[in-house]
Parts: C-alpha cells; sequence; structure tokens
C-alpha cells in the first residue's frame, strides 16, 4: 500500500531534522569548516541525499543559524513571568543555562562558533545575522533585568548592573567552552549554581 501525502511529509521531516542534528554535532565538533561529506557521514545517509534536502553546505548553515535564533530551549524569556523573587528568578536562570550547557554542549558551541562568524562578517546572511544579535539582546537584556531587580531587592550587590551582567555572561561562555572541549569532565564537574552566582551576592569582595 503507497504512503499517504502525510506520511511522506514526516518522513521527510523528519530526515531533514536528523541532518541537521547531524550538522550540530560536525560543526560543534569540526568548525563551520566541515564538509556537507562529514555531515552525511555522521547522519549515516549518502552524500547526494543530503543534497537532496540542503542544496549546499551554506544553506545547511543557514537553516542551522534559523534553528538556533528560533530556539529557546531554557524558556528565557518566561523566566521573567515566574513566581518568586528577583533572585529566585536569577538562580532558576543560571541553573537552566547550566544544565543546559551540560546536556547539550554541541548547541552552544555552535552558538560561540556562529557569534565568531557574525564579528567575522562570514557565512551568516544579513538577515540572519540582525536576527541573532537581536537573539543575544534578549540574552543579556533579561540578566540585565534580573540583576537589576535583585539588586532593589538586596539579593544582588549594588554596582554597575552592566558590569555584573558582563561578568556573569563571560563566565557562562567560558563554561560553554569547556562544556564543549570535554563534554564528560564538564558533566561530572559542572558548577553549582551558587558557585556561579557567588559572584554577585551582596557578600562578595569583587568580581573575580
Amino acid at each position: 500500500m503507497p504512503r499517504t501525502k502525510e506520511a511522506n511529509q514526516q518522513i521527510r521531516a523528519e530526515q531533514r531534522a536528523k541532518i541537521l542534528d547531524a550538522a550540530l554535532q560536525v560543526f560543534a565538533r569540526k568548525g563551520l569548516a566541515a564538509t556537507m561529506d562529514d555531515v552525511a557521514a555522521e547522519a549515516s545517509i549518502s552524500h547526494g541525499l543530503a543534497y537532496r534536502y540542503f542544496a549546499s553546505k551554506e544553506a545547511l548553515i543557514d537553516a542551522l543559524v534559523e534553528q538556533v535564533v528560533t530556539t529557546d530551549p531554557i524558556g528565557l524569556r518566561s523566566v521573567l513571568e515566574m513566581p518568586g523573587t528577583p533572585g529566585e528568578r536569577l538562580t532558576l536562570l543560571v541553573s537552566r543555562l547550566l544544565a543546559s550547557r551540560r546536556d547539550h554542549p554541541a548547541f552552544f558551541q555552535l552558538i560561540n562558533q556562529l557569534i565568531d562568524q557574525v564579528q567575522n562578517g562570514e557565512f551568516v546572511p544579513e538577515k540572519q545575522r540582525e536576527d541573532f544579535l537581536k537573539q543575544s539582546q534578549v540574552f543579556f537584556g533579561v540578566i540585565r533585568q534580573l540583576i537589576v531587580e535583585s539588586q532593589a531587592t538586596g539579593e544582588v550587590l549594588a554596582g554597575n548592573p552592566d558590569q555584573l551582567t558582563t561578568a556573569l555572561a563571560a563566565c557562562l561562555e567560558g563554561l560553554t567552552r569547556q562544556a564543549a572541549r570535554d563534554p564528560d569532565h564538564f558533566k561530572q564537574n559542572c558548577p553549582d549554581v551558587e558557585v556561579i552566582l557567588r559572584l554577585l551576592k551582596p557578600q562578595a569582595n569583587s568580581l573575580c
């Protein structure tokens, strides 16, 4: 019995998702200089089949960029609406950020590589570059807002919120690179959220 149109669409969607996941793993591991052959091998499909779904490596990268800029794996925006004090919401957000880096290092390694490409003006089309930068602004904006609100309740030390946001973001970026470099070690030694937030506590003497 021939497959229905819906069944064929489902198969195509699953195959496309499989290729994108393989590309995520390959580009995170080898960088964006990896080839379509590398992606096909990771997905256990033929070179030709990969090109049936993506006409070129650039088209595949474009699809990955779109996936990154439209994905909110940690529910970033929803954290602001959750119950609890600002400090508790900040703790929840950082906990999710740490867990996501521990459990999905490839996703965040790709983000780091895309940041590098955006800064160098390579690979990423202008429209997706703008979307990517907007997403980064949302990320920094949410963290900054939680820090400011937590300062008002005395849960975060007083000081320039932009400096505190930068310090926390730099710490998370460093953890992202460590997670991608040695995922097994990072899973075993992922810092507890309180270790990270110690630099924001009122009793802290410095940011380092």
